[in-house]
């Protein structure tokens, strides 16, 4: 079986390289397309593991925290964690002295700069999903000028047939520009639900913790002066002289 594998790589290696030689110039274009998809949706697929993004031990602290209680060792869980959920959270206790009303626009605008990062690289497979049929497209056209001017120079069935191969050839830049756009159109639409899923989650769970955070909090208190990031050291009792 190896055998037979290895003699058939020679031939498919060479219907691969006539491929691209009967598509031209535009099959170029169309293959760094196809790399730099295929880059992205590796990369993405790494960058938007839960875990990286909704870590669980930050998920249970979060719920484990009972309202109005100290965030102590919330703050330590979350201090070196770098996922978004966890500086989602570090923004919120940073600035818990702060009114809620404010806290929350803080911690909006740290929202929306982590929806950017978890959406980075989404815009390249939306870029190719619209030029790789373009370019497939042109390629195609192409083709077909040339086929269509040597129609002139001669006639027969020879030349006919001959035509209708070059229109054939013309073709595979098309086919080539709509195999990289489908895959590419399923991976964008997939991460882009995912990245929405991921902020609706985030976003319940932050807005659940400044719930708690502020829970028994008249407007306008401030809570008394403590670390939010290592718990105040024990007294010890000294011995009466």
């Amino acid at each position: 079986m190896t055998t037979s594998i290895l003699a058939e790589l020679p031939e498919s290696l060479q219907s691969v390289t006539k491929f691209f030689a009967n598509g031209g110039l535009f099959m170029w274009p169309l293959l760094a397309c196809s790399v730099i998809a295929l880059t992205t949706i590796i990369l993405r697929i790494f960058a938007l593991r839960e875990k990286l993004v909704l870590p669980v031990t930050v998920e249970s602290e979060m719920e484990r925290l009972v309202p109005g209680a100290s965030a102590e060792r919330l703050a330590r869980v979350v201090h070196h964690d770098p996922s978004s959920l966890a500086r989602l959270v570090r923004v919120a206790l940073q600035h818990l002295r702060w009114p809620r009303s404010d806290n929350v626009e803080a911690v909006q605008a740290r929202a929306r700069y982590e929806m950017v990062r978890l959406e980075r690289g989404l815009v390249i497979l939306e870029v190719i999903v619209g030029i790789a049929p373009l370019i497939g497209l042109i390629g195609t056209v192409s083709g077909l000028i040339h086929v269509f001017a040597s129609l002139g120079l001669s006639a027969g069935a020879a030349d006919a047939k001959r035509i209708a191969q070059g229109i054939s050839e013309a073709l595979s830049t098309t086919i080539f520009g709509l195999g990289i756009a489908v895959p590419s159109l399923i991976a964008f639409v997939y991460f882009s639900k995912k990245v929405e899923v991921m902020a609706v989650e985030m976003e319940s769970l932050v807005t659940d913790l400044l719930s708690k955070l502020y829970f028994g909090r008249a407007a306008g208190e401030v809570p008394p002066a403590r670390s939010t990031i290592t718990p105040s050291p024990a007294r010890v009792p000294v011995a009466p002289q």
